[in-house]
């Protein structure tokens, strides 16, 4: 499959990067042209760069560079090409679903007015019945221009003030949350974002039975016993150990009552990034040397709670982020959301649904990490931490070792029993 056609503007839409090659020029002009991105009268002359670019969890990826009939200031010649599919890597190829409503985001972001900073969309399209998408945006140049360096996830020793990054990380957030809320954008775009909890994932985790859970709780016990240089010593504790083999077969078994709550309190569900980690942001100073913070990588955007927005900001931060700024954060979120035209958040509430949403999260997707570990590092002893190379430099072992560490340390600091017993 190399071209499709595209459901919201009717245009021929490549698959691959190859596909988009020999579109070419005119591909592009008239692209650019039907999604408003450029006139009528300009037209992209030259494609200057065609490079794949490595990583993300979906989708080829490409940079692209282009020369115009006309140059115009805001028009930007370096350009981000994002796929949904990679036809040559199956488990890659699941995820091509997440790009549906990033297009229709993409025509959100082109509002007027449009309250946070987001790559700007030259051209984005859809053909859901093969699950097939292309989307082209303006490229983040990090380190140049003012736009800080790249900060890699659960990593936030590289630095400088995490506090503050994951201020603005908040603040952008919550600002996108109260202007949806608001009423300010067009509800003919905004209707198209369901409230689907469960679908704000991705994959799909594989069931999950009270058996399955004992198992991994035990192989909890037995990882913190084998290695202890990977997680606290707080976490690790027998008698912590011992209340979450009582505490997480309970969350489970309330699973439903949690995701009920989380669906049914109304203020609190907004259009949301579901995913804003460091990693899926830039960040710059303005003229005051105020922090500013931009978001990218929109899949799996949606109307959610603003609790499952806000682990998702949160969730790779360092535990010690969490014990200092934890409850700042959640006022600042509630406050920013407020000024945007929105409704206030409770607090409180919003507090309890994280913890209820994180407990969900750590039971269902992170107590795997052992055996992930385990299996990827079978000489791992005693004094493995997460400082090994081998962790350190691989996302895939640090990210979810960093979350389920959060995940342990927040389940033991701030009561998940008592937050379960406040739900109907």
């Amino acid at each position: 499959m190399d071209w499709v056609v595209g459901d919201r503007l009717g245009l021929p839409v490549p698959a691959t990067a190859e596909a988009l090659r020999d579109g070419g020029e005119a591909f592009l002009t008239n692209a650019f042209r039907a999604f408003g991105a450029l006139g009528e009268h300009n037209r992209v002359v030259r494609i200057t760069r065609c490079e794949e670019l490595t990583g993300g969890s979906t989708g080829r990826k490409l940079l692209l560079d282009v020369q115009y009939s006309y140059p115009q200031p805001g028009l930007r010649t370096d350009l981000f090409v994002k796929f949904s599919r990679d036809f040559d890597d199956p488990v890659r190829d699941r995820g091509r679903t997440q790009m549906a409503p990033e297009v229709v985001f993409a025509a959100l972001a082109r509002t007027p007015g449009f309250p946070i900073a987001v790559p700007c969309p030259r051209f984005a399209d859809y053909h859901a019945d093969s699950g097939t998408g292309i989307l082209i945006t303006d490229r983040i140049t990090f380190g140049h221009n003012g736009i800080e360096r790249q900060y890699h996830k659960c990593r936030d020793d590289e630095m400088p003030r995490p506090d503050e990054h994951y201020r603005a990380l908040v603040t952008a957030v919550a600002r996108l949350a109260g202007t949806h809320r608001s009423g300010r954008l067009p509800a003919e775009l905004t209707a198209a974002f369901p409230v689907d909890l469960r679908a704000a994932t991705v994959g799909e985790p594989a069931p999950l039975t009270p058996d399955r859970l004992r198992r991994r709780l035990s192989r909890l016990e037995e990882f913190c016993r084998r290695h202890p240089g990977l997680l606290p010593p707080d976490v690790r504790s027998p008698r912590f150990l011992a209340s979450l083999h009582e505490e997480a077969p309970e969350v489970l078994r309330r699973e439903a009552a949690i995701w009920r709550a989380l669906r049914d309190t109304d203020d609190h569900i907004a259009l949301c990034h579901w995913n804003a980690n460091v990693d899926n942001a830039w960040f710059w100073r303005d003229s005051a040397g105020i922090l500013h913070c931009g978001l990218m990588d929109w899949g799996c955007v949606s109307r959610m709670n603003v609790a499952m927005a806000l682990w998702g900001a949160l969730c790779g931060a360092p535990t010690t982020l969490w014990d200092s700024h934890f409850g700042e954060l959640v006022g600042l979120f509630c406050d920013e959301m407020q000024a945007a035209g929105g409704p206030r958040p409770d607090a409180a509430v919003l507090r309890r649904h994280l913890m209820l949403y994180m407990a969900l999260m750590g039971i269902t997707w992170l107590l795997d990490v052992p055996a992930r570990i385990d299996r990827r590092l079978p000489d791992a002893d005693a004094i493995t931490s997460p400082a090994d190379p081998r962790i350190r430099e691989d996302e895939s072992l640090r990210a979810p070792l960093q979350m389920l560490t959060n995940v342990l340390h927040l389940w033991r600091t701030e009561g998940v029993s008592g937050h379960l017993a406040a739900l109907h």
